[in-house]
């Protein structure tokens, strides 16, 4: 069964297209369900490139002042970024990078080596993990330590517990594999605590940081307090074309500077992204709590238009999101699945599930899929929602 790539460009493996082999038929399908225009969100990776760049050409000059000068191995509009996403959570210095997978081996490589130790507790699910090919130890030289792997957010109790000493803890809020999942804030401070009693440095993946808010009640200076150093992601929520910033305290952010040297990642012209990211800063930042609510009712429609169809047995996890984003699962095959989805798409210009169905593998013969709803799904009321879900199972069986 083929890989799919899902909106943010991670591959799944063995998740199924619509025709289950790559086929011809299957991308016009998946194509079908990215070009309609009824959707919960529209994320870029499913805009034409004409589009991408109308957006940016639009919203940059309200970003910044596009009479400057361009920018030159990381200054100007890039410092610029560095400078506002520091300031939003509440650190000394913020360095920007191309990619999350570079920026999180460089700021916690640059940990090993101030704490002696290159042991990363971090949880089985999270996207080193998950996602990154095994980089933490053959590029960087880390030593993942496995907290746990079960589908939900590691304890204080098994971090106190770990057999052995570890020099930095990775917490992923919020872990996405587990249904984009947060601890309450009580167990999120106490697990900080427990990682700190072990004499070890406490570092956030937060890529979806800012939409953190609305769960914890907190805004997120105080979130990003609990930890030394957080990376967040300038494209997963906020709409930018890509990149990353970790941000922390000055010395040790200085230090990831060279390192993202040594990574190549210090790239010569960087604006186009950088607007981006300020315009996705304007743009989605300041609606991010609008979205999470309207994710819980769109969520509470979904399981309803289930449970009208008739299906025995269906699961959105988590049943109230944490985030904007949730996890939707059936008991299909992910080629059927697909091929709903493509159909509803062609035949009623609506994708209540836009994103790629594919199979985990354990229990078999069920399959998921990621839901996520921003500006493009505020206009869907609960009824519009339930209705397309039921329209989707029928056509499942068809």
């Amino acid at each position: 069964m083929s890989g799919t790539s899902t909106s943010d460009g991670h591959h799944r493996r063995g998740a199924a297209g619509t025709g289950g082999d790559g086929s011809g038929a299957g991308d016009c399908g998946q194509r079908a369900v990215r070009e309609v225009k009824r959707v919960l969100a529209r994320p870029s990776a499913t805009m034409s490139l004409r589009e991408c760049l109308g957006l940016l050409a639009e919203q940059a000059p309200r970003a910044h002042d596009l009479l400057g000068p361009t920018d030159t191995y990381g200054d100007g509009v890039v410092a610029e970024v560095e400078r506002r996403v520091a300031a939003l959570l509440g650190k000394e210095d913020a360095a920007f990078f191309p990619t999350g997978t570079m920026a999180q081996q460089v700021v916690l490589r640059c940990w090993a080596e101030r704490t002696g130790n290159r042991h990363v507790a971090l949880h089985a699910l999270s996207h080193p993990e998950v996602f990154e090919a095994d980089a933490f130890r053959r590029v960087s030289g880390l030593s993942p330590l496995r907290i746990t792997g079960a589908p939900r957010q590691p304890t204080a109790e098994e971090v106190r517990n770990l057999p052995e000493p570890f020099g930095t803890l990775m917490l992923e809020l919020p872990l996405r594999d587990a249904g984009y999942l947060l601890p309450a804030w009580d167990e999120l401070v106490e697990v900080t605590r427990a990682a700190r009693e072990r004499d070890a440095i406490v570092h956030f993946d937060g890529a979806r940081l800012f939409e953190c808010t609305t769960h914890f009640g907190r805004p997120v200076e105080e979130i990003a307090a609990l930890a030394d150093t957080v990376y967040v992601s300038l494209y997963k929520s906020l709409g930018g074309l890509s990149g990353a910033v970790v941000a922390g305290p000055h010395p040790l952010v200085e230090e990831t500077r060279i390192w993202r040297h040594r990574y190549g990642g210090r790239i010569f012209h960087q604006f186009p992204v950088a607007l981006s990211a300020l315009a996705g800063l304007d743009r989605e930042l300041p609606r991010l709590p609008e979205y999470v609510a309207h994710a819980r009712t769109v969520a509470r429609a979904i399981a309803q238009g289930f449970a009208d169809a008739g299906l025995g047995w269906s699961r959105v996890q988590p049943e109230v999101p944490h985030i904007h984003q949730f996890q939707v699962w059936l008991p299909f095959a992910a080629d059927r699945l697909n091929d709903a989805a493509a159909r509803q798409a062609e035949e009623s210009g609506v994708a209540v599930f836009q994103m790629p169905w594919w199979e985990p593998g354990l229990p078999p013969g069920i399959s998921l899929t990621e839901v996520t709803v921003s500006a493009a799904g505020l206009d869907w009321d609960s009824a519009e929602v339930r209705d397309a879900v039921v329209d989707f199972v029928r056509r499942i069986g068809r």
